[in-house]
C-alpha cells in the first residue's frame, strides 16, 4: 500500500500553512510554520508568481493532505461526489464522513495521521464490530468505540486528556469519556467542516480535477 513516509512538516512549509498533521507539535512552539519557515527546496525562498493552473493545485493538495489522502482515494471521492447536485459540499462532507477523520473530531486521536493508524490497528469498532478500514464512510446512528482492551483504552483516554480543547461538531456525539464512544447524529454539512480548512476553495479543486 502506497504511503507517504517523508517528514510531515515538509508538507506545511510547502503550503506555507498549518495542515494540523503531526497533533499537540502543531500547537508548540517546534511548529515550523509559526518559526516562519521557507517552503522546502532549494528554490523554496524564491518567490514567483503562480499560474491560474498551480493555484488550483495548491488549493487541491492542501484539501487532500489535510485529510490525510493519496491521489487515487481522492479521485473516488470526487467521482462519487460528482453524482451530488453540490459537487464541492458532498466532496467536502465524504470526507468529514471517513471513519479516521470521525475517531479524531470526536478527540480519541490527537491528529487524523494518529486516528488512521487507531483504526488501521483494530483498536476501533463500529455498532459493536471491530473495523480497520480508516475510510469506511460512517453513517447517522453508527456508534463508534474504542476496543475494551487496556492498551487501547489508554491510547484514546490520553488523547481525550491532552485535546486541547478542541470542539466535537454538531453531527458527532461523545456518548461516554471513561469507555470511548461517540456517535453520528445526523449527516455533516458544509458548515460542519473543520474550520481550519473551511475556506478552502472547492470550486477551483472541482475545475483542476475535472479537466
Amino acid at each position: 500500500m502506497a504511503r507517504y513516509t517523508d517528514p510531515a512538516c515538509k508538507r506545511c512549509r510547502r503550503e506555507q500553512m498549518k495542515l494540523f498533521l503531526k497533533g499537540s507539535r502543531c500547537f508548540s512552539p517546534k511548529c515550523p510554520i509559526d518559526k516562519e519557515a521557507r517552503p522546502p527546496g532549494m528554490h523554496g525562498a524564491t518567490r514567483t508568481k503562480q499560474t491560474e493552473y498551480g493555484i488550483r493545485l495548491r488549493e487541491k493538495q492542501r484539501l487532500k493532505w489535510f485529510y490525510g489522502l493519496l491521489e487515487r482515494q481522492f479521485s473516488r471521492y470526487l467521482e462519487l461526489a460528482s453524482k451530488a447536485a453540490n459537487t464541492g459540499d458532498e466532496l467536502l462532507v465524504l470526507m468529514e464522513r471517513r471513519l479516521d477523520n470521525c475517531v479524531h473530531r470526536l478527540g480519541f486521536a490527537a491528529s487524523r495521521k494518529g486516528a488512521r493508524q487507531l483504526v488501521a490497528h483494530g483498536h476501533v469498532m463500529i455498532n459493536g464490530r471491530k473495523c480497520d478500514v480508516p475510510s469506511v464512510l460512517v453513517k447517522p446512528g453508527d456508534v463508534i468505540k474504542v476496543k475494551p482492551a487496556n492498551r487501547s483504552l489508554a491510547l484514546a483516554r490520553l488523547s481525550l486528556q491532552t485535546a486541547g480543547g478542541e470542539p466535537v461538531p454538531d453531527y458527532l456525539e461523545v456518548v461516554n469519556r471513561d469507555d470511548p464512544e461517540g456517535k453520528m447524529t445526523r449527516l455533516p454539512t458544509r458548515g460542519d467542516v473543520d474550520q481550519r480548512i473551511a475556506d478552502i476553495r472547492v470550486q477551483l479543486i472541482i475545475e483542476i480535477a475535472t479537466r
